[in-house]
């Protein structure tokens, strides 16, 4: 019979996997790192991971919603602090500011090597469309802070819209990696002007 676990043990237990698997995913990636692995390095049995993930990529999924929404919680702050002083420059810099900060996580190499793709396609579609409308609804409440702007109903286009300019992250060698940064700002403004403009799409 399986051992139960307090609530507390079960947090403690469900941090630590998610710090190792973190480093796992940086250093070998998804496809590379077992549960055998994973649970060596938090030093439980093969039984409890199971009892708090059902595989390894809803953990995975874990990590990757973490880091998703701790860059957007920096990035909601960041738009809080500027008081006022909302422009399409600022928010284009806050925007750009996010895609950098990304570039030096496990998130980078995670998209370019396949395994996101990977992992939503192992992740039960109810997991996959729910993350996917909560994308959605945090663009609406971030479009919601900026006074001025209109979407015309088009959030979810252009919630599409930051993730298509993210993904060009990958082809920085074939955009010219000496002007892929100002390439990438010149999108990101075209993007807020247009927000800030009330243009048609």
């Amino acid at each position: 019979m399986p051992k139960s676990f307090t609530e507390n043990e079960r947090a403690y237990m469900k941090k630590r996997l998610m710090e190792e698997a973190q480093i796992c995913l940086t250093q070998f990636g998804m496809r590379k790192t077992t549960v055998d692995e994973l649970v060596k390095r938090v030093n439980i049995p093969k039984g409890t991971f199971y009892l708090l993930y059902p595989s390894k990529e809803m953990l995975f999924f874990d990590v990757f919603c973490q880091l998703h929404d701790e860059l957007q919680s920096q990035l909601l702050r960041q738009i809080h602090a500027l008081e006022g002083n909302v422009t399409p420059d600022a928010i284009t810099d806050l925007i750009f500011g996010l895609y950098k900060q990304v570039d030096s996580t496990f998130l980078y190499s995670f998209i370019a090597n396949g395994d996101l793709e990977l992992l939503i396609r192992k992740l039960p579609p109810e997991v996959a469309m729910a993350h996917a409308e909560e994308d959605n609804f945090s663009m609406e409440q971030l479009l919601s802070l900026l006074p001025g702007v209109h979407t015309d109903g088009n959030i979810q286009v252009f919630s599409a819209v930051l993730r298509a300019i993210f993904m060009t992250m990958l082809h920085k060698k074939e955009i010219g990696e000496d002007v892929f940064d100002d390439a990438i700002k010149v999108m990101l403004r075209g993007v807020v002007l247009q927000l800030f403009e009330g243009g048609t799409l």
